[in-house]
């Protein structure tokens, strides 16, 4: 899916030209946790800055508890960032104050979750959801207009025929048809960009790929830009442009999707890529190199937070932190020990 028709990525990169449609700068979340004396503090995103641009899908990798649910809930303003900020066609979210404001944003950037229930009423027709939703969104529409746009949109996303569908209880649907609802009830917000937490993980992997074909249909046929979080690195392949690796609330890797996965500068990218099948990707850190260390973010201590399940790991690692740093061209990478110059398999 990473290779495109020319009119659409040159589209794609003429958009990508004027700036990018979503920026995060030293992007923040803390959580206090515990009680009393004996309060810590959860470090669940930590300085992250990243970029999304128009008619884009950029994938947000990484294992559970790496911050990658976090920063779409930053994103989609359901949490307020501890420090740093967001910029949405270069204007700062911090400056949104009305209902209406956050409304308008909110309108052009959805969320569709992991659960498609989390979006559905369980209780109501599927109709009720997507017409509640343009009725606020969209003030402007009439009744039988909401009807027609929610029966376009549903049509759009392959839920057909709509007329019938809409009038079914989400019990009736199968998990591939709830989650395209999820998709639907955004479409119809005439949206910017789709933050999408999860959306295939829990569907059988034989209807996955159909989910991961609308969200590039929609990216080519509506010039949507998609924020695709995932653990499933076989899938960010499939479907992204970009891919962004994230390890303990920070990026650890990041650059053009095939690039970071034909040549990853990060031990722990490597270390996701040798639970994938793939005779192209240069595999040398195995899974049974593995440290098997969970991640330190719990008051964390300086030094990279990788390093005790990292067979590269040196000394400066213990102690500072690693910066993210551009290594290639559109490739950057926070680790001590990557080099632009030679894969990981030349490291140590």
């Amino acid at each position: 899916m990473t290779d495109q028709a020319p009119d659409q990525a040159a589209a794609r990169a003429a958009a990508t030209a004027t700036g990018p449609l979503l920026r995060t700068d030293g992007l923040t979340r803390h959580f206090r946790i515990g009680g009393g004396i004996s309060r810590k503090t959860l470090h669940a995103v930590d300085d992250v800055s990243l970029a999304i641009g128009e008619r884009e899908i950029v994938a947000l990798a990484g294992e559970s508890g790496s911050g990658k649910s976090t920063i779409a809930r930053l994103l989609a303003r359901i949490y307020q960032p501890t420090s740093g900020e967001i910029y949405f066609q270069g204007e700062p979210l911090s400056g949104l104050r009305s209902r209406e404001q956050m409304l308008r944003y909110r309108s052009l950037v959805p969320m569709v979750f992991q659960d498609p229930f989390s979006s559905i009423n369980p209780v109501f027709r599927v109709s009720h959801g997507i017409l509640r939703g343009l009725k606020l969104h969209r003030p402007e529409l009439s009744k039988p207009q909401r009807a027609a746009e929610a029966a376009r949109v549903f049509e759009t996303v392959g839920l057909t025929p709509a007329a019938e569908v809409l009038q079914r209880y989400p019990h009736e649907l199968s998990g591939g048809q709830r989650q395209r609802v999820g998709f639907a009830q955004a479409l119809a917000l005439r949206p910017k960009l789709i933050l999408a937490d999860e959306p295939v993980s829990m569907l059988d992997v034989s209807i996955r790929i159909g989910l991961l074909n609308l969200m590039a249909e929609l990216r080519d046929s509506q010039g949507v830009s998609i924020l695709y979080i995932t653990h499933d690195i076989a899938s960010a392949r499939y479907i992204a442009d970009r891919l962004i690796v994230m390890y303990a609330g920070q990026i650890a890797e990041a650059g053009p999707v095939e690039d970071v996965l034909a040549s990853p500068r990060h031990p722990y990218t490597q270390l996701l890529l040798s639970a994938v099948p793939d005779p192209r990707a240069p595999l040398s850190i195995t899974a049974e190199t593995d440290r098997g260390e969970p991640p330190r973010v719990i008051d964390p201590v300086p030094g990279c937070r990788f390093r005790w399940r990292c067979p590269l790991a040196i000394d400066e690692c213990s102690h500072v932190t690693p910066q993210l740093r551009q290594l290639l061209p559109d490739h950057d990478a926070a680790c001590h020990v990557a080099r632009a110059d030679a894969g990981i398999r030349a490291f140590g």
